[in-house]
């Protein structure tokens, strides 16, 4: 049994714009039905749910299905008024002012959160102040404001609250810690590319381009930079299924993407050029990129990560 996250057929009915009215509506249909028997179905997170999120969660119910993928709603109804409670206090202002001077630099040309007063830098600031209180060891990461920014577009602001805490606490422990992690996962990344793009691994070790050097705020930041905004909200609707592995599995991707073929290789004749091309990366993705998703679906890290640890 093949263990990527998708399957051949996929590659079958790639496109690159977006799905038909009557798709959508048939998608949002069985989302509706899983959502109805989640305790049966979704809780162990079974082939059908694994199947609809590769094939993307329609727009209208990713506020639903996100925090239930992620664990946030069960979070939220064990702690029915703590974001409330978090929310009306004024919180430490050291990093109450480190947040403030952050919430113009998150999505500055969606019109959300365009104005300093507006309800999207509003909300944005109560999310991430209130994380500050809920976990005070370990305060506010930069790399938390994009990725609060991506769930207030897509949910109400306690809902996002929830998301953002089981994101850095289940999903990614330790990324947004002073004990970094991610470090761990950008060296394990070193690992996955010598075995799944040999040809890309052996360009990057002989330049001196290090996974560190392109890939921390890419795995950190959940790609909220780096890729087109519809084509990160099909990641993330994987990413919330299948957890950190799709992170590497995208990273592949990209990297493949910039590097995969001789004639790219050669125009990167050095560590500065190289990093160039990398961290332009979202020049290679379309926007709504079935393609792009498909071929994360189908990019196996499962037994090199298995080797590996």
């Amino acid at each position: 049994m093949n263990n990527s996250l998708g399957c051949t057929c996929l590659l079958c009915c790639v496109r690159s714009v977006g799905p038909s009215p009557e798709l959508v509506r048939q998608r949002e249909a069985k989302w509706i039905n899983i959502i109805g028997q989640w305790n049966r179905i979704l809780l162990r997170k079974s082939s059908t749910v694994k199947l609809q999120c590769q094939k993307g969660i329609p727009a209208s119910l990713r506020a639903k299905c996100w925090p239930l993928l992620c664990g946030a709603t069960g979070r939220m109804r064990q702690n029915t008024i703590l974001y409330e409670t978090l929310d009306s206090q004024p919180g430490m202002q050291s990093w109450v002012d480190i947040i403030e001077r952050d919430l113009d630099r998150q999505f500055p040309f969606h019109e959300m959160f365009l104005s300093k007063d507006g309800h999207g830098q509003r909300g944005l600031f109560r999310v991430l102040k209130a994380y500050t209180q809920f976990q005070p060891e370990e305060g506010y990461c930069q790399a938390q404001g994009p990725v609060a920014a991506v769930l207030l577009m897509n949910m109400p602001a306690e809902e996002a609250f929830w998301c953002l805490v089981q994101i850095s606490e289940q999903f990614l422990p330790g990324y947004y810690s002073p004990l970094l992690v991610i470090l761990f996962d950008a060296a394990i990344l070193t690992w996955v590319l010598k075995k799944t793009c040999p040809a890309a691994h052996k360009h990057l070790q002989q330049h001196g381009v290090e996974p560190l050097m392109f890939a921390t705020d890419w795995l950190m930041c959940l790609f909220t930079r780096h890729l087109p905004f519809n084509t990160l909200l099909r990641v993330w609707d994987l990413f919330f299924c299948y957890g950190v592995r799709v992170l590497l599995q995208v990273a592949v991707v990209l990297v493949r993407r910039v590097l995969g073929r001789t004639e790219q290789r050669k125009q990167c004749q050095g560590q500065m050029e190289t990093l160039e091309r990398l961290r332009g990366v979202k020049e290679q993705v379309q926007d709504e990129d079935d393609a792009f998703i498909a071929e994360v679906n189908l990019t196996n890290t499962t037994k090199t990560l298995k080797t590996k640890i």
